[in-house]
Parts: structure tokens; C-alpha cells; sequence
């Protein structure tokens, strides 16, 4: 099945989107202008697009995915509905403490400290073809670790999908070589 879209569609979907994405001053702290994706999830017209974008975005390499990995916590939001549509599993990636099982951890590099990700030890096979998810690519450290995570479990990163990229914090640069793909860039 072909996920892609007519380029038309594609485009008016991308600029409903930008319309239902608003912008926060301010939020978490002062400076910070905030892209708060929550309209567009309440707007089931909106929500539906957003999951067709994102699976327009991989069509090219769909057939090839085995399994999709969303971060914390929006990730889930779009990974889970992207790994449904594509007939393929899903593995979250927490915060500690988050996951009951034994767990594989990669620490990454915050602005003022460092923080970790997790995920269940066996959820991802060696050799499996994996593509990471979040709803949006900053400075590039969560979804560097998500990736590293993957890849010490023997897994293959196919590319990141991210709803939002804030281009200006270079987040890309972190993922060095690997496919990334965002549907709104600001």
C-alpha cells in the first residue's frame, strides 16, 4: 500500500497543520516561544492529516521498516498510529524508572546537566530496521540518545520522523548522517 500523496493534498495539509500548531511566548520560561501541537490533536480533521503527512514522509521506505520507535511522550502520539498503518510494532523509549522490565540506557547531554533514556532489553532484535519518531527535533540530544539506544541493541536507525523541527538549534547536526524527516520546519 503507497502512502504517498498527491502534492496538492500534501500542501494544504502542511499549511492546516501550521494553522492548528500554536505559538506560546514564554512557555516553559521566558524567551521561549513554545509550538504547542494540542489543537491540532483535538482537531480529528487535523489529527488524521498529521498521521497521513508523517506516513507521507517514509513512503519511499516503508516496505522497509520493521519496527517504530516513539520517544516520550509525544512520539507516542504519531508512532504508534504510523506503526498501526504500516503493520508494524511499536517500542517506547521513557524516562527512567518508567519501564518495569530490564532495561538498555543511553545518557545524553542537557544545557544545564544530563538526563537518560530507556527501553525494555529484547524489545528490538539485531538487524531490525527501525524508524525513531517524536513530535519535535530541537537541539537534537533526545533523539541522538533514542538512536543510540537502537543501535546498542543491535537494531538499524532507517531515519527520524519528527511532526516539527525548530532549524535555527541545528538538531540534525546531532544526528549526524542518518535520514531525517520533519514535517514543519519554523
Amino acid at each position: 500500500m503507497s502512502h504517498a500523496l498527491d502534492p496538492s493534498v500534501a500542501h494544504a495539509g502542511l499549511d492546516m497543520l501550521r494553522e492548528h500548531i500554536a505559538a506560546v511566548p514564554d512557555f516553559p520560561k521566558e524567551g521561549i516561544l513554545f509550538r504547542d501541537i494540542t489543537p491540532a490533536l483535538a482537531d480529528p480533521t487535523c489529527l488524521k492529516t498529521a498521521v497521513d503527512l508523517h506516513l507521507h514522509a517514509v513512503a519511499d521506505v516503508a516496505g522497509e521498516i520493521d519496527m517504530i520507535v516513539g520517544i516520550e511522550s509525544r512520539g507516542f502520539l504519531f508512532g504508534m498510529p504510523v506503526a498501526a498503518a504500516l503493520g508494524v510494532g511499536f517500542v517506547p523509549v521513557r524516562k527512567p524508572g518508567k519501564l518495569p522490565r530490564p532495561v538498555l540506557e543511553e545518557r545524553y547531554a542537557l544545557e544545564y546537566g544530563e538526563d537518560a533514556l530507556q527501553l525494555h532489553q529484547g524489545d528490538l532484535k539485531a538487524g531490525q530496521r527501525v524508524l525513531v519518531v517524536d513530535d519535535l527535533l530541537a537541539t537534537g540530544g533526545t533523539a541522538s540518545a533514542a538512536c543510540a539506544l537502537v543501535e546498542n541493541a543491535g537494531a538499524t536507525v532507517l531515519g527520524c520522523l519528527f511532526l516539527i523541527e525548530l532549524a535555527a538549534l541545528n538538531g540534525r547536526g546531532r544526528l549526524g548522517e542518518r535520514r531525517v524527516d520533519a514535517l514543519i520546519e519554523y
